[in-house]
């Protein structure tokens, strides 16, 4: 039974859809873009920003893609300037990871995320703690390179054959792939099951109640 335990962060532990599709919204309205529709723009979460704009603007070159990257950042730190980033966890998540922490899990987060943003959301919901590894776009290449998840293994000294990665999108299934790494996907996120089992999920939960079930039996 692995015991050590990667999450994905938007669509896996928190929703945050809405933020991500105004934010994205704003990018593509400054450079005088019309937005890509919302069930295209969901699709893309999970990628690093410029990776994103990418698959959300096929013909567009990587200058103006991270040109895109950087209003999608400066949209986003404002709603947060604001008061506007609603982030709230999947029912049920807060004392999963709880419950994990407690048995002995290592907890940890592998995220096209900010370094910022993803502590400002962990923060926010008093989860900070619980976490020992954070992995975020700053530091790594975008998903599905396994860097992230490498990176993980060496500063928890962690085994693949430790871990679990749990994600809600193909990027997540194929990165846990790439590093060797058992994958679970949660249906409640952004790509549909299908997808995630095609790309390399060993399951796929239709619920947190699903999921505490398969991390929390006695271990060994």
């Amino acid at each position: 039974m692995s015991r050590i335990a990667i999450f994905d962060c938007d669509g896996t532990l928190v929703d945050g859809q809405a933020n991500v599709c105004e934010a994205m919204e704003e990018a593509f309205a400054a450079a005088s873009l019309a937005a890509p529709p919302r069930a295209l723009i969901r699709r893309a979460v999970g990628l690093s920003l410029p990776q994103a704009m990418g698959l959300l603007l096929p013909e567009s070159t990587p200058d103006q893609q991270e040109m895109l990257a950087e209003s999608y950042r400066i949209a986003f730190r404002e709603h947060r300037r604001q008061g506007r980033i609603d982030e709230p966890l999947f029912e049920g998540i807060g004392p999963l990871l709880r419950r994990l922490h407690q048995d002995g899990w290592q907890l940890a987060v592998a995220t096209g995320k900010s370094r910022r943003g993803l502590c400002h959301c962990l923060a926010a919901h008093g989860i900070s703690d619980l976490f020992c590894s954070l992995q975020t776009a700053d530091d790594h290449p975008s998903k599905p390179d396994p860097a992230m998840i490498a990176a993980v293994l060496w500063e928890t000294g962690a085994q693949a054959h430790d871990a679990v990665m749990i994600g809600d999108t193909s990027f997540d299934m194929l990165m846990a792939s790439a590093a060797g790494v058992r994958a679970i996907g949660v249906d409640w996120g952004y790509h549909h099951a299908e997808e995630l089992l095609a790309t390399g999920a060993d399951r796929v939960v239709d619920t947190v109640e699903e999921l505490a079930a398969m991390l929390t039996v006695p271990h060994g």
